[in-house]
Formats: C-alpha cells, structure tokens, sequence
C-alpha cells in the first residue's frame, strides 16, 4: 500500500545521487521552496515534455526561490544522457532503490495493454520553505503542467 501524504504534513526526506559525486537532500534545500516532481522514465515522450517545460521556466522558478528537482528510477547515466540529448540544466535524481518513490506514495500499481506492474505515477509536490508539503498535483498531465506549479510556487 503506498504511502499517503497530504498538504501540511512534513516532506519525507531523502538523500539521492544527482551524479557519481554529488547528493541532494531535503536537508541541503532548507530555507528554499522545493518542487519535486515524480516521472516515470528518462526521453519518453511524456517525461521529455515535462522536462523541457520545466527547464524553460527555471529562470522564474528561481526568481520565486524555488528549486525544481525531478526524481525517477532511472540511473544517474541515463539522466547524464537525457540532459545533454534535450539541453536540461535541471536537477534530476536516481531512485534506484525505489525507497523515495515509495515514501512519497508515487511507486505504485499500474496497468497498460491489460498487464499489471508497478511504476512511477506522475506526481508533483510543492514543498515549503519550512519543508512541510504545501500542494500535490497527482496524476499529472503534463501540457501546462508547469506553469500551474510555477504559480503555486510564486503565491507560497
């Protein structure tokens, strides 16, 4: 059963790889407003997009002092990859271990064609600066996707 969060609860904190050097937590983010937004897969048309839309906004994400941070279960040279491929300057984590998917309640039952399996269920959270979670968009669809939370973000 996954876990289930709701607006004003404390964010689950995480410690992840951004590359084979580098870590982020919730912790290094103190003080900063946080969006961290769940895909299912690394250059998949859906997971592309919203990549891109993000990226293209991540001028005024920082003008609202907001780090943008997107986590899959791919690994760290898959995200290397789809970075350079599409010119991404985002941060992006690899949840090999599934724990952080898991904490947030987003690695869940899925079905396509009639199979069953588990995966990534697309989902934003805007956390606050107090590290408290201030919105959950689940289930996203991605077209204006991140203009919505880049609103949420400025009005926090």
């Amino acid at each position: 059963m996954p876990q289930t969060l709701t607006i004003g609860d404390p964010a689950p904190d995480f410690d992840l790889a951004v590359s084979t050097e580098t870590t982020c937590s919730l912790r290094s983010l103190a003080g900063r407003k946080a969006v961290l937004y769940f895909y299912p897969k690394d250059d998949t048309s859906g997971c592309t997009k919203e990549a891109i839309d993000f990226n293209a906004l991540r001028g005024a994400f920082n003008d609202a002092d907001t780090a943008v941070i997107g986590i899959s279960p791919d690994p760290i040279a898959s995200h290397a990859k789809f970075k350079a491929k599409h010119g991404l300057d985002l941060t992006l984590l690899s949840d090999d271990s599934k724990a952080m998917l898991e904490a947030y309640g987003v690695w869940a039952q899925k079905s396509m064609y009639g199979r069953t399996y588990m995966g990534v269920e697309r989902t934003t959270f805007l956390i606050d600066r107090e590290g408290r979670i201030a919105k959950i968009w689940p289930k996203v669809k991605v077209p204006g996707h991140a203009a919505d939370v880049l609103a949420a973000a400025q009005a926090l």
